[in-house]
């Protein structure tokens, strides 16, 4: 199901004080990296991933890949932060940044 715009904005506002969980680098979308991915996306629900990239043409294609490889959906891409978001099957609320910050 779609993100409502509502839902955007609410998660927008929780990432913005979020520093990035992963960093993509120089060994490309690997398949640790891919798991290391879920596994924080499971935990967090939303994430930051910085991309380390040459041309912002490059960058797109990675977020892209990520969005994919995740499963998940992009909430916002500034410069080389993209902030990630996909609902946990078992949310925790130690571990969730939606659920810990629910009312900003």
């Amino acid at each position: 199901m779609p993100l409502s715009t509502q839902d955007i904005k609410r998660l927008r506002r929780i990432g913005h004080h979020l520093k990035p969980v992963l960093i993509f680098g120089d060994k490309g979308l690997s398949d640790n990296f891919v798991e290391e991915l879920n596994l924080r996306l499971e935990d967090h629900e939303l994430i930051k991933v910085k991309v380390n990239a040459e041309t912002r043409e490059d960058r797109a294609a990675i977020v892209q890949a990520l969005t994919e490889k995740g499963s998940a959906e992009l909430i916002q891409r500034i410069g080389n932060i993209a902030l990630l978001y996909r609902p946990a099957q078992k949310p925790s609320a130690k571990l969730s940044n939606v659920l810990r910050y629910q009312n900003a």
